[in-house]
């Protein structure tokens, strides 16, 4: 028995720590089970797949702003720091979709303060656990935990006004894909809303208690002053008996 990430780095001629770095990423699964420790043991016969991370891609850029599709499996700030512009927005390491980074001062503080009124508007995609066929709002307040594990939010009278707005879109099987229209932006939103109803997100292991390859969670569309930015679908949604066209009309 040895050490995951050290059986890793000798199978892929790579450092210890690039191969824990792949580990904490959730990129390298064993027998189709994802390794969530880097530190723990396993057999030396054990053979690793590394799932591949897709570059950003820009969506539109001018003078002001810069609008990615973020894969998942990426910080939002290393995108930011690799583009040199600041982040207008965040989406978690996990999410895919609309990220949006601003280039001047003057419009970032614009911008900004289209998000602290609320008057942004943002549409994600969510694959959920279970079937939904009718039309949700949630209107719960959710309150964050930060502590050396990262974020943790939970719905509490304590906490600040939360609103998602679900839309059934698609059913295969007991899941179900559903447009989630948000107007408020609070640290893992739609995951700890859909996972209070019973409805969590496929491979939310925070608040669904479930693995998958991906987490199934896109930002699809952000509408921010005259400005409509999309973020194309992948081919991973059509997983699980979906067929879904990269682009909604919604």
């Amino acid at each position: 028995m040895e050490k995951a990430y050290k059986l890793l780095a000798l199978q892929e001629k790579i450092s210890n720590n690039e191969a824990k770095a792949l580990i904490d990423n959730g990129l390298v699964s064993v027998g189709g089970k994802k390794i969530v420790v880097a530190r723990g043991e396993l057999s030396e016969k054990s053979v690793f797949n590394i799932l591949k991370v897709a570059k950003p891609k820009v969506i539109f850029e001018d003078e002001n702003i810069i609008a990615i599709n973020k894969p998942p499996f990426t910080i939002s700030e290393k995108i930011a720091k690799d583009f040199k512009f600041t982040l207008l927005n965040r989406l978690d390491k996990d999410t895919s979709g609309v990220l949006l980074l601003y280039k001047n001062e003057e419009f970032g503080k614009i911008a900004i303060n289209e998000f602290k009124n609320m008057r942004v508007k943002k549409t994600y995609i969510a694959m959920v656990k279970g079937i939904i066929s009718e039309e949700l709002h949630i209107d719960n307040p959710i309150i964050t935990i930060k502590g050396k594990g990262g974020a943790y939010s939970k719905i509490s009278p304590q906490g600040k006004s939360a609103i998602s707005d679900i839309y059934p879109f698609m059913i295969s099987g007991k899941k179900s894909i559903v447009r989630v229209d948000i107007k408020t932006g609070r640290t893992h939103q739609i995951r700890v809303h859909l996972a209070n109803l019973g409805y969590p997100v496929i491979g939310d292991e925070k608040y669904g208690k479930n693995s998958s390859k991906r987490m199934f969670l896109h930002s699809y569309k952000t509408e921010i002053l005259d400005y409509k930015f999309i973020a194309e679908l992948d081919n991973s949604f059509n997983e699980f008996g979906f067929e879904i066209p990269k682009i909604l009309n919604f």
